[in-house]
C-alpha cells in the first residue's frame, strides 16, 4: 500500500512540473549530477547499457542483477575552488532480485563566515548528500524493471533542507544484446524541510528516454538520451531583453528567442564507445543542452563534450572522464569498482595419494 501510494506521489510531481520553467526553480540540483565517470564521459547516455557495470545501475536500477553480487564501487570528482563530489556504492543479489545501496556526497570547499562590515568570525563547509536504496527485477529475458528511493539532504551554513524523491524505471533488451532502451522517471519527490519559510523551491523532476545499440561486427557502441520530456521548453529568453537597432541601416533587430529546432536539439544527447581490446574502452560525447548554456558565445570551444577511457582488469574496473563546461572550466573524474568475491582467498585443497603397487 505504501509503495502505490509513493507512485500516486509521483504521478502527482509529473503534473505540478510539466510546464515549471526552467531556471531558480528547483532544489537539490547536485542530484542530478554525473556521479559516474562512464556515463559522464558519454554525456549521460550509457544509463541504458546493460554490462553488469554497478555504477550504470545506480541511474538505472532495472540494470541490477546477479552477476553484480558483492560488487562495491568508489568514484570521486575533483573540480575547481576545492569542490568534490562522489558515491559510494555496494550491491547484493537476492532470490526475489538484486538491490544496491549508495551514498552520494558534494563538498564545497570551505568558506569564511564575515559580518556585514567584512570582519571575519569564523568559516564554514557547505555540504550535501544522499542515502539511497535501488531494487532490480528482469521480469523475463527481455524486460527488466527497477526503482530508488532516495533520502536528501544539504547543510549550508545555518541553513538546513531534506527531501525524499524516487526513480522508476524500465529495460527492454532485444534478444540479440546489441539494441537496448530504457524509460526512466528521475527524482520524483518532495522536500520534507525547507531552508526558509518562503522557500519554493521543487525537485528536479526528469522523465528520460535512453537508446544504445552496439553494431554486431565492429567495435562501436552508440547511444542516445533524450532527457526532460515532462518539459519542453529549455532555452532561456530574458524578460528584460528590448530590440536593438542596426547603426548602418537602422533596421530594428528582434529579441533573440529560441527557436522549434534550436529547443527541439537542446533535448538530446549523443556518444560513442570504441572498443579497443577486451581490457580497454574509449568514449566520445556531446550534451547539446550544456554547450549552449554554458559556451563562451565568441569562444565556445569544447563546450558540452566529454570524452574518456574504460580499463578492466581481472580484479578491478577503473574507468575515467573528461567532461568541458567551458573554456572556464572541466571536470575530472574516476571510478573504480571490484567484486569482493574475487579478492577472497581460495582454499588450497590438500591432495593425499596413496601408492600403487
Amino acid at each position: 500500500m505504501q509503495f502505490r501510494n509513493l507512485i500516486s506521489l509521483a504521478l502527482f510531481c509529473i503534473s505540478t512540473i510539466c510546464f515549471a520553467q526552467t531556471g531558480g526553480q528547483f532544489s537539490f540540483a547536485f542530484i542530478d549530477l554525473n556521479y559516474s565517470a562512464r556515463n559522464a564521459a558519454t554525456a549521460g547516455t550509457s544509463i541504458s547499457i546493460n554490462t553488469n557495470d554497478l555504477n550504470l545501475a545506480i541511474s538505472n536500477p532495472s540494470l541490477l542483477n546477479d552477476e553484480m553480487h558483492k560488487k562495491i564501487t568508489f568514484n570521486h570528482a575533483i573540480l575547481s575552488g576545492g569542490i568534490n563530489y562522489g558515491m559510494l556504492a555496494y550491491a547484493h543479489h537476492f532470490k526475489k532480485g538484486t538491490f544496491d545501496t549508495y551514498i552520494k556526497y558534494c563538498d564545497y570547499g570551505e568558506f569564511t563566515m564575515t559580518e556585514a562590515n567584512g570582519q571575519i568570525i569564523g568559516d564554514f563547509r557547505p555540504f550535501e548528500y544522499v542515502f539511497g536504496i535501488g531494487y532490480g527485477k528482469q521480469l523475463n529475458p527481455n524486460i527488466s524493471v527497477g526503482a530508488n528511493l532516495n533520502l536528501i539532504g544539504s547543510n549550508l551554513e545555518t541553513y538546513s533542507a531534506y527531501g525524499a524523491s524516487i526513480d522508476l524505471v524500465g529495460t527492454y533488451m532485444h534478444t540479440n544484446k546489441l539494441f537496448s532502451i530504457s524509460a526512466l522517471f528521475k527524482n520524483a519527490g518532495f522536500k520534507i524541510k525547507d531552508y526558509t519559510s518562503n522557500d519554493t523551491g521543487v525537485l528536479p523532476a526528469d522523465m528520460q528516454l535512453a537508446f544504445s545499440y552496439k553494431l554486431a561486427h565492429a567495435p562501436f557502441r552508440f547511444s542516445m538520451l533524450i532527457h526532460h520530456l515532462n518539459k519542453w521548453e529549455l532555452g532561456y529568453n530574458d524578460p528584460n531583453a528590448l530590440p536593438t537597432y542596426d547603426a548602418l541601416t537602422g533596421d530594428t533587430i528582434a529579441v533573440p528567442t529560441t527557436g522549434f529546432i534550436e529547443n527541439l536539439g537542446r533535448h538530446f544527447s549523443f556518444s560513442t564507445e570504441l572498443t579497443i581490446s577486451k581490457n580497454i574502452q574509449l568514449r566520445f560525447g556531446l550534451n547539446y543542452l550544456k554547450r549552449q548554456e554554458l559556451k563562451l558565445d565568441d569562444r565556445p570551444g569544447m563546450s558540452g563534450f566529454t570524452m574518456g577511457a574504460g580499463f578492466n582488469f581481472e580484479k578491478i574496473r577503473i574507468d575515467y572522464a573528461f567532461v568541458v563546461y567551458s573554456r572556464a572550466g572541466f571536470n575530472n573524474l574516476l571510478s573504480i569498482s571490484t567484486p569482493l568475491d574475487k579478492w577472497r582467498k581460495q582454499k588450497k585443497m590438500r591432495v593425499i595419494t596413496t601408492p600403487v603397487f
